[in-house]
Formats: C-alpha cells, sequence, structure tokens
C-alpha cells in the first residue's frame, strides 16, 4: 500500500476539519493553495464533503475524519 500526493493533499484538508462538532465545516477562498482546492474538489466529487469548497462533511466524511484521526495519533511523534 502506497500513499501518493493526491491522497496525502485530501487527508490533509479532511484533517482541517473541526472534529468536535458536526455542524462546523470550512471554507476554502480562492487563493487557498492549489493543491487544496483540488482536493475539495475530489473528496465532493467523492460525496465526502458537501461543497467543491469545503463546506461540511457529510456522513462518509465522517466516517473518513475518525480515520484520519487515528492514522495521525497512531503515527505522530
Amino acid at each position: 500500500m502506497r500513499f501518493n500526493q493526491i491522497m496525502i493533499d485530501e487527508f490533509t484538508l479532511l484533517a482541517k476539519f473541526p472534529r468536535d462538532s458536526k455542524m462546523q465545516g470550512i471554507k476554502l477562498h480562492s487563493d487557498a493553495e492549489p493543491n487544496l482546492l483540488s482536493a475539495a474538489q475530489r473528496l465532493f466529487d467523492k460525496g465526502v464533503i458537501d461543497s467543491p469548497d469545503g463546506g461540511y462533511l457529510t456522513d462518509l466524511g465522517l466516517d473518513l475524519i475518525e480515520h484520519v484521526s487515528v492514522i495521525h495519533s497512531a503515527l505522530k511523534s
């Protein structure tokens, strides 16, 4: 198994979402890093977030953020 840069960009964006409340989302502005804007569009296309510029996590996104959190906790120093 190997993570490519596209996956890492998507992980990075997912990690920016608040985990304290399902009622909080994020908004990417047009001057955000291009890799994050592209990641947002891909996550939207996959049904992970509800807007191509961030928005809120869908049910799938909420499941994924749990996994991202576990991976982050396991790998951080």
